[in-house]
């Protein structure tokens, strides 16, 4: 099947320009020649169409995308028709992406970034209330117009609550840039509506310190980094984050899902009464200089394997004294 080109005809769409490109797939500008609206039309590289596990996650965008009405989520459009190759008609945004936004001014100003991210919120509410979670969310994936005004896009790995489990073997192929992935699903382990929050708390972190939480030399050693360490208190990297948001960020980011916010609106709640929010004493804040790696992990862990026997003698003695 040849390329889509400018000018070309979806079945009722006129291909106007390319806007982005992907791995996966293309989305171009387009008119709806029969009401003359302008529309997004994402359609997928042809190879991605032999590709089974691609083929399932874009064909569960479109799906999902449809069950959406949300002014903060991009509405997947359905004209009730066949279409005569696969693609997806979307609601034509204006605006930026957040990265761009990051890329031009970093740290945004605290009282904007706290705005974005309760819009951002706000959003996610929505899709959680129905059962999905997007488990891609990264700057990338949130356009912002001139009012900072919000829509979360790309719903390609997302997951309704029923949806069948993708395992860690696809996890670099499906789950995109590891910055933003939560501890769980590193792990190999289903993303829920909590591993977004914790998405939103590295994605908060890095528009007020302009700094990722974590890193490393490459995606795996950037993913341990995550599971092994604590990043430099927001506060060490900007010192104009106040104490409030940078507990509210904290929040955000701990390791254990069930020790996160519950939802998005406690987690908005927080961004907009931070004076009602209490400065927990963390070991985050003193410890975060002390480095572990994976290797350390398996010394460590080949140690205690080790002690066992010992202990167990130990403990043989201390019996056979009392007896």
């Amino acid at each position: 099947m040849s390329p889509v080109k400018v000018g070309d005809l979806l079945d009722h769409y006129r291909i106007e320009n390319v806007v982005a490109r992907s791995g996966m797939a293309s989305i171009f500008k387009a008119i709806d020649t029969r009401t003359g609206a302008t529309v997004a039309i994402k359609v997928p590289h042809e190879e991605m169409e032999g590709d089974p596990v691609l083929f399932e996650r874009f064909q569960r965008e479109a799906e999902i995308g449809k069950l959406m009405d949300h002014p903060g989520v991009m509405k997947v459009l359905d004209d009730g028709e066949k279409h005569s190759r696969i693609y997806m008609v979307m609601e034509w945004v204006d605006g930026r992406l957040l990265r761009h936004i990051i890329h031009e001014q970093r740290p945004l100003p605290q009282d904007r970034a706290i705005q974005i991210a309760v819009r951002i919120l706000e959003a996610l509410e929505h899709i959680h209330s129905r059962g999905v979670a997007h488990r891609d969310l990264k700057p990338e994936n949130v356009m912002v117009d001139s009012d900072d005004h919000i829509k979360l896009i790309d719903f390609g790995i997302a997951a309704k609550s029923d949806a069948r489990r993708l395992t860690f073997g696809k996890l670099s192929q499906v789950m995109g840039t590891p910055d933003y992935i939560s501890p769980e699903q590193v792990k190999g382990r289903r993303g829920d509506k909590r591993s977004d929050l914790y998405s939103l708390g590295v994605i908060l972190y890095e528009m007020i310190t302009g700094k990722l939480p974590f890193s490393g030399p490459n995606p795996f050693a950037v993913m341990n980094d995550r599971v092994l360490n604590n990043p430099i208190p927001p506060r060490a990297a900007n010192p104009q984050v106040t104490p409030e948001l940078q507990e509210i960020i904290y929040r955000a980011l701990e390791r254990e899902p069930a020790n996160r916010y519950k939802n998005a609106e406690e987690f908005s709640w927080d961004l907009q009464h931070p004076e009602q929010v209490g400065i927990a004493e963390r070991s985050e804040l003193t410890d975060w200089r002390k480095r572990r790696s994976p290797v350390m992990r398996q010394v460590l862990f080949y140690v205690m394997i080790a002690l066992i026997p010992i202990v167990i003698f130990g403990l043989l003695f201390l019996v056979a004294r009392h007896s």
